[in-house]
């Protein structure tokens, strides 16, 4: 039987990574999971966990590829890509959730800027998403009544 060979500085490492992609989705998830089409408070969350955790577990296998890395990413945006098309929802011809969409596919892209230890960027696509949400919303109720891209 093989042992459990555990590296605390590494799962320290990894589940700060991991943390740091759930907290900087909260503010994004909390917005869109109010509301009566609410997606819920969890997922934006677990969509930037994931990916995190993916870009985690490769990292030490495309390091120094640009091509593997490069398709690692292309996989995770297109499933991630999927997961926000079920957001989206048309009805007559009013088409509702593309900006919840947009903010699981930029979930994603959280995690794998957190997974890649490249805080910076995903702190900054938290806070334009959180705050385009926040902002944009009330231009847009200004800006036409009825309808909206919730």
């Amino acid at each position: 039987m093989q042992s459990l060979n555990l590296d605390l500085d590494m799962l320290l490492r990894d589940g700060l990574s991991i943390a740091a992609a759930f907290v900087l989705t909260l503010p994004i998830a909390w917005e869109r999971g109010y509301g009566p089409r609410s997606s819920g408070f969890r997922t934006l969350p677990i969509v930037a966990m994931a990916a995190c955790g993916i870009a985690l577990i490769l990292r030490p296998v495309t390091d120094g590829s640009p091509d593997a890395s490069a398709r690692v990413l292309q996989g995770v945006i297109t499933g991630i890509g999927f997961i926000g098309g079920g957001a989206i929802l048309k009805n007559g011809t009013t088409v509702h959730g593309l900006a919840t969409a947009a903010s699981i596919w930029n979930a994603g892209a959280i995690g794998l800027a957190a997974g890649m230890g490249r805080f910076n960027i995903a702190i900054v696509l938290s806070l334009i998403n959180f705050l385009s949400l926040i902002v944009l919303a009330r231009i847009d109720k200004g800006s036409k009544s009825g309808g909206g891209d919730q």
